[in-house]
């Protein structure tokens, strides 16, 4: 979902869901894409769907949690993402240097009481045991990045200068099948949707290394893997998306696609209660409504950092633990969003969980 460049600049941090077209983009050739058709419906298996889709233009893993440590007296967000992207331009090639597939992957933290976010970014293609990702299960690497399935959980490791993330997330629930059965509709038309789970209240555990500074942490995370060959409709700007573990066990994911005028073109999402009852969204049963706002003042974009999210289980709304958790990617593709560990409070005023935000096309509209 970002257009294309024509050369390779260092990889930037951008949205999980803005890869539609930046395989070809990056990797300096013009992609001959392939008509986008509708979804079928599908049984996912698993640990099959763990893996790779190379037959689908774009896909990502990511986890998203919140973890503390020292007694609960120093708190972080994280997230991490593998990203994997066809480049359908040389699919045909027969040298083994053709790059069919690159895969990229970013890891950010936010250090609460720092109030500040820190993040990282790699990419290269597939093959050369430099960066791979297997189609039997989940088990992805980019040089010194891995993120691995090991039976009921994950584990992965990813270094940076500034930080460095090393965490271990274990199955506490069943899979929950986005959409309809993991056939999940982001628009107006067939064509686009996603294959899409989740896998909310992972039991975390691991260290974090912030700055030189060692931290045993635990906490809760939240898993997503996506596979599609289209998402956006040719309106959409932009959307905003939360996904949140409730401290009672249940799971909220809902999120809004914005068109040109700023209204939602597309809603869903959807509620796990904690005894594991499932409610699907149907379309317009989901309303974002901004209650707070704060300008970044290195990109002079406006955000939402407050919202009332309107949803059949609850009004709920979703506050930033900080404003600032903006990531700006000006010196390569463009890309500029904000994506934040954030709480979630119930219609009461209580604070029932935690969990992350997405929103992208605030900058400018999101172009593919």
């Amino acid at each position: 979902m970002k257009k294309p460049v024509h050369a390779l600049p260092p990889f930037p941090l951008i949205p999980r869901r803005s890869l539609l077209l930046a395989g070809a983009a990056l990797a300096g050739w013009g992609a001959t894409i392939r008509p986008a058709q509708a979804l079928p419906p599908r049984t996912l298996v698993f640990p099959r769907d763990r893996g790779a889709h190379p037959e689908f233009r774009t896909e990502w893993w990511y986890i998203t949690g919140q973890a503390s440590a020292d007694a609960g007296r120093r708190s972080f967000g994280f997230q991490l993402t593998f990203f994997r992207s066809r480049v359908d331009a040389t699919q045909g090639m027969a040298s083994k240097f053709a790059a069919r597939q690159l895969v990229f992957a970013h890891a950010a933290l936010t250090d609460v009481q720092g109030k500040k976010l820190w993040h990282d970014q790699r990419i290269a293609r597939d093959g050369f045991g430099i960066a791979s990702a297997s189609e039997r299960d989940m088990d992805l690497k980019l040089r010194d990045w891995w993120l691995k399935a090991e039976g009921g959980r994950y584990v992965a490791e990813l270094p940076s200068s500034d930080f460095t993330l090393k965490l271990a997330f274990e199955e506490t629930q069943a899979v929950l099948l986005q959409g309809r059965q993991g056939l999940s509709r982001k628009g107006p038309e067939g064509k686009q949707a996603s294959y899409y789970y989740s896998q909310p209240q992972l039991a975390t555990r691991g260290s974090l290394r912030l700055k030189g500074q060692d931290f045993a942490v635990s906490g809760k995370a939240w898993l997503d893997h996506e596979w599609s060959e289209e998402i956006l409709h040719p309106d959409a700007t932009g959307w905003d998306w939360i996904g949140m573990n409730l401290t009672d066990g249940s799971a909220l994911t809902a999120f809004r696609l914005r068109g040109k005028d700023g209204d939602t073109l597309w809603d869903g999402g959807s509620f796990r209660s904690p005894k594991g009852g499932l409610y699907t969204f149907s379309r317009g049963e989901v309303v974002f409504k901004p209650v707070r706002r704060w300008k970044s003042p290195l990109t002079q974009t406006t955000y939402p950092v407050e919202w009332i999210v309107r949803t059949p289980a609850d009004f709920y709304t979703v506050r930033a633990v900080i404003d600032n958790q903006e990531l700006d990617s000006r010196q390569s593709t463009g890309a500029i969003y904000w994506e934040g560990l954030s709480e979630l409070i119930d219609s009461n005023g209580k604070l029932v969980g935690m969990g992350y935000l997405e929103m992208t096309g605030y900058a400018q509209p999101l172009r593919m």
